[in-house]
């Protein structure tokens, strides 16, 4: 046995810190499968490997650090090499006043400190980590940090090889390793963007743009070309723009991606849109609609047929509305069909077609053939010009239930933009059942929420009085990235065609016209059901009003007055 681990084990019989049984267990499983006795009381159970960490610490006598509470600075490589770092498992977590804080899986190793004092030229202070985040750690910080000047050697036949199986490659491994990262921390979307000096790494997080830790700007071709590799693109071109698909699994979960790429002054720049093809799909709950508007679009979906259409700009969660609506409608009596660019989610007894232009397979012809498969339920991911618009609402008029989505502001302005597809009045009254429009805001971490104080500006935006209180806001903790907010939740408003609101329609009236006789007919308007959420703790003030002030500007509301 190693000597570590007969310190380890003696360490642990003396203060009883295991039982007998577990620690036998774990030797047993040491000597069978060759690994050491920290490795095989974790694959045991015996302990986690953060409570092994723990235990160590109080062993040893040295501080235990959680790196899920550091920034860390992938800098710090070039303080130590990597194969130190790795040999060792060890990283330098940063230099103040000359003494470098190493965190280390063993601080009692003196050879490593020897090592680490001789490269970096500094005084080592060490801190004891969980050996699992520690190597991931490493492995991470390493390979997003190789430069271009390193004598690395980028194997270009392999990297258009897409079935090599050399992920050694560093190229490979950088790649590899951002698409990992993305997934785990539930990004949206990678943003690959060059500029004249450095290469800037982005990921949509809840809908905000976050720097990431970036390669060398020298890589950037090597990258985009992995990428191209992987989505089938022309790698020959690199002036035109291109678009392309490919899937990879994280955790065992298979992820779509989408892939964008288009020529810039300072080169290629990627965004690939990341699409969990086995997400769960939400209740109405689950989505954050409210009671009164989870009740009225279920009285319209148990309508034979009609249309229902949900809206808001790109990005808003019209999909996963849509979805929502169908997993609740789905049944084996009933044939439902959806066209949809792309499928992101699989549905059972649901028959998805997905939109193919190069083939002419578009939401028009695709629709034209779906009516003559039977359908009950018909789905359109969205509604984008007059031949689409016609066909769908032809089918809410000829028995057909059917759901798709617009990008408009908020739910009155449906009504305009069904008439600038050059649709009647009349048809519009006929087809359409209600509107739902839509934003998604920022839920505020539960593990930092803090009470919030209403400045006078919040408070003139909603009309709310001194004496304010109950909101909140989050702290930031390293559960959701020092931001304060991890998850989004959507805030609605659903516009049902009533005989008023058909009245004010027939007549050609405005938009402003509709919304004012849909709030005289109960209408709840969107941030209102924002301002009820931030009371609940739900969102903070600054959310909504991103989002309130966009549908008060579009709809020219008077009851809330934005201030600049």
């Amino acid at each position: 046995m190693h000597e570590r681990d007969l310190f380890l084990e003696r360490a642990l019989l003396e203060d009883a810190r295991i039982p007998d049984t577990k620690l036998d267990a774990a030797r047993q499983h040491a000597r069978q499968n060759q690994v050491d006795l920290e490795d095989a009381l974790v694959a045991t159970s015996a302990v986690t490997s953060t409570e092994l960490a723990l235990i160590k610490s109080d062993i040893c006598e040295v501080p235990f650090v959680d790196l899920s509470d550091y920034e860390i600075c992938f800098d710090n490589t070039k303080i130590v090499p990597q194969t130190v770092a790795a040999r060792f498992c060890v990283f330098p977590l940063f230099i103040i006043d000359g003494v470098l804080t190493l965190a280390a899986d063993d601080p009692l190793n003196l050879d490593a400190i020897d090592q680490v004092r001789q490269v970096s030229k500094c005084e080592v202070d060490t801190v004891i980590c969980d050996r699992e985040k520690l190597t991931k750690l490493i492995d991470r910080a390493y390979s997003l940090s190789h430069t271009g000047d390193s004598g690395l050697a980028i194997d270009s036949a392999k990297l258009a090889d897409s079935d090599s199986d050399d992920k050694s490659q560093p190229i490979i491994v950088i790649v590899n390793q951002l698409l990992a990262d993305a997934a785990a921390a539930r990004a949206s979307d990678i943003h690959i963007n060059p500029d004249e000096d450095v290469l800037h790494i982005r990921y949509r997080i809840d809908g905000v743009l976050r720097e990431q830790p970036a390669p060398a700007l020298s890589l950037h071709a090597g990258i985009v070309q992995r990428l191209k590799v992987m989505a089938n693109l022309d790698l020959t071109q690199t002036r035109r723009p291109q678009d392309g698909k490919f899937r990879f699994t994280h955790e065992n979960v298979p992820v779509e991606v989408r892939m964008s790429v288009v020529p810039t002054v300072c080169g290629e720049n990627a965004v690939l849109r990341l699409l969990a093809s086995s997400q769960t799909i939400l209740d109405f709950k689950g989505l954050g609609f409210p009671a009164h508007l989870s009740s009225g679009v279920e009285e319209l979906i148990a309508k034979p047929y009609g249309m229902l259409l949900v809206t808001g700009p790109t990005g808003s969660g019209k999909t996963t509305t849509l979805y929502s609506i169908l997993q609740r409608i789905n049944d084996p009596s009933l044939n439902i069909m959806t066209i949809e660019d792309p499928v992101e989610i699989r549905l059972p007894f649901v028959r998805q077609i997905q939109v193919h232009h190069q083939i002419d397979l578009t939401f028009a012809t695709a629709l034209g053939s779906m009516l003559r498969q039977d359908p009950d339920i018909v789905l359109v991911g969205e509604i984008r010009d007059t031949e689409t618009a016609s066909i769908a609402l032809q089918a809410a008029l000829t028995g057909h239930m059917v759901l798709s989505s617009l990008h408009t502001n908020d739910a009155a302005g449906a009504v305009a933009r069904l008439r600038d597809f050059g649709l009647p009045p009349f048809v519009i009254n006929s087809a359409v059942l209600g509107v739902i429009a839509q934003r998604l805001v920022r839920k505020v971490c539960q593990d930092c929420i803090a009470p919030a104080k209403v400045d006078e500006q919040m408070r003139h935006a909603f009309g709310l009085d001194k004496n304010a209180k109950g909101f909140v806001k989050g702290d930031g903790c390293r559960r959701c990235a020092q931001v304060g907010y991890k998850g989004r939740l959507g805030i609605f408003e659903l516009l049902r065609f009533t005989s008023q609101i058909q009245s004010v329609i027939e007549s050609g009236g405005s938009t402003r016209q509709i919304q004012e006789q849909a709030q005289e007919t109960g209408m709840r308007l969107m941030w209102r059901d924002g301002l009820e959420k931030a009371v609940l703790g739900q969102t903070t003030l600054e959310e909504v009003l991103k989002a309130a002030a966009i549908i008060a500007t579009s709809s020219e509301q008077s009851q809330v007055k934005m201030s600049a």
